[in-house]
């Protein structure tokens, strides 16, 4: 490695893991408190960084000005007193001796985080409604700061990213989901919105909660040891040498298809086989437990901001996991909140359909799971969920149709926290009873009156006895309740509802044709 080069890897590490070793002759404040940030309205604001150690810190902002002492480390924090919406840019200005720091066109609005793996990260400019959306995307109102792919073994204090205005040059990286979220949260209030993006596909939720929570956790507590006891296991040359062999077959492989390609036509030829991957230390593998939480959610942890929406929870649908994403969920929302000391609401998507539809009752899935175990998140108060599984792609687990699943979560947060008078979900199982040879299902969130999606019979309904065997169901809407029943059941125990990967059929809907999530009776 060149000289330069080691430094200047060593002079980021600094910065972005230690509070203020390097900064102690420099005002600075973390990369996402810059030119084009939005600030939140109608909340005390804070604002922090690093300075001289034991110096005074002058912020200015919008006719207030706030003054601290720094700490002996040189971390230095203000609170700015809740302020009202701006849609005109304005200039903060910090101060601390000779040392200014001016950060330009600040808007007062709404900010909200967005977090998830892949589909919360899927760009606007591949979604389904790119083509006719992205040209009239430009709205300086509404604008993203992207953070950074950031893997950490100790929680970080900094993350690389900028905030950008949303236009046709630039929103195609913004993610699609959160943009429509944006779009109509600002369509329908009038305010600036911010989005503070900082997700990474293929991640487990455990990725984004924090060591001490994962160890207030049962389930957490054994991912953790295992977690140690790898990492107490890596050996880093032990690996180079495992890179090296593979890279060596890699680069034989490679030869071999290159060179047969060279005599086929352009829709012939194949692909290069998949270049191995260097593997990382355990703690700075963003595929294990606490790593982006250190790295991409605990920098921003004390930004102030109105809600979180997310999109996970493909990589938790398999055996081991699956199970248990309720608890493992819960855990990780309640420790965010926890770390902004903020009971702030959390709306999040539901998986959508995806694989090959299945035909028949009693079907086992890992992803219909998951499904139900977003669903009976909802018991945790301010949470909110997007039910998508009418809008998936059985051949892809991207969906393209991201407009949707930006609208739904809007819903909830036009209802719940801007007053609008919106239907924020499609059913939700409520309750049910056993009334002879039937169940009674009710819901909450009918609207005017639960229907079906294209005027046929209910479908997708089952149900089942004491010996446990699921049969197909006749279903039928009843005084805004549906009524379950088999004639090969007499005594039903449990209904369960698009209990599969990929339902297809699955019709239920309220009046605002929103659909019905999964559910079970016997899960609650």
């Amino acid at each position: 490695m060149r000289p330069h080069h080691f430094f200047t890897i060593i002079a980021t590490l600094i910065w972005f893991t230690l509070p203020s070793a390097e900064l102690l002759a420099e005002l600075k404040l973390p990369s996402f408190f810059s030119n084009q940030m939005v600030l939140q309205r109608d909340k005390p604001v804070s604002i922090w960084g690093w300075a001289d150690a034991n110096t005074q810190v002058d912020v200015a902002f919008n006719g207030n000005t706030v003054s601290t002492k720094s700490t002996d480390e040189g971390n230095w924090k203000i609170t700015l007193p809740a302020m009202k919406a701006s849609r005109q840019g304005m200039n903060m200005v910090i101060e601390n001796g000779n040392d200014r720091v001016e950060i330009k066109n600040i808007l007062v609005g709404e900010v909200w985080f967005a977090s998830g793996q892949s589909n919360m990260a899927f760009k606007l400019q591949n979604s389904l409604d790119a083509k006719a959306d992205l040209p009239k995307s430009k709205n300086s109102s509404i604008r993203f700061f992207l953070a950074a792919n950031t893997p950490a073994a100790q929680p970080h204090n900094n993350i690389q990213g900028t905030w950008n205005l949303s236009s046709p040059e630039t929103s195609g990286n913004f993610s699609a989901v959160a943009y429509y979220f944006a779009k109509k949260v600002h369509q329908e209030t009038g305010m600036p919105v911010g989005i503070i993006q900082s997700c990474w596909g293929g991640k487990r939720s455990e990725c984004y909660t924090s060591r001490e929570a994962m160890l207030s956790n049962a389930h957490g507590k054994k991912m953790i040891a295992e977690l140690d006891r790898t990492a107490k296991s890596f050996d880093p040359e032990t690996a180079k040498k495992k890179y090296d062999a593979a890279m060596a077959n890699w680069d034989k492989r490679a030869a071999k298809v290159r060179a047969e390609n060279k005599n086929k036509s352009a829709s012939e030829r194949v692909r290069l086989p998949r270049r191995p991957q260097r593997e990382k230390p355990t703690y700075e593998n963003e595929r294990n437990p606490t790593v982006l939480y250190n790295g991409m959610i605990h920098p921003f942890v004390g930004y102030t901001m109105r809600g979180a929406i997310w999109y996970q929870g493909e990589a938790n649908a398999k055996a081991g996991l699956a199970g248990i994403y309720q608890e493992m969920f819960t855990l990780m929302i309640q420790d965010w909140r926890a770390r902004w000391d903020d009971e702030f609401p959390f709306y999040f998507a539901q998986l959508a359909n995806f694989k090959p539809v299945t035909t028949e009752p009693g079907q086992q899935s890992d992803w219909a799971t998951v499904q139900d175990q977003q669903r009976k998140t909802l018991a945790l108060a301010g949470t909110g969920m997007a039910t998508i599984n009418d809008v998936g792609d059985a051949k892809d687990i991207h969906p393209k149709n991201k407009k949707t699943v930006g609208l739904r979560l809007a819903r909830w947060a036009l209802n719940n926290d801007y007053q609008k008078p919106v239907t924020v979900s499609g059913p939700l199982y409520k309750s049910s009873r056993v009334e002879a040879e039937k169940m009674i299902i009710e819901f909450a969130h009918t609207g005017a009156g639960l229907k079906t999606s294209d005027g046929k019979p209910l479908q997708r309904f089952e149900i089942t006895g004491d010996n446990q065997t699921w049969h197909w169901a006749d279903a039928k809407i009843y005084n805004n309740t549906i009524v379950v029943s088999c004639k090969e059941v007499s005594k039903p125990t449990a209904v369960r509802y698009a209990w599969s990967a990929n339902p297809a059929g699955a019709n239920l809907v309220n009046s605002e044709n929103l659909p019905a999530s999964i559910f079970s009776t016997s899960s609650n």
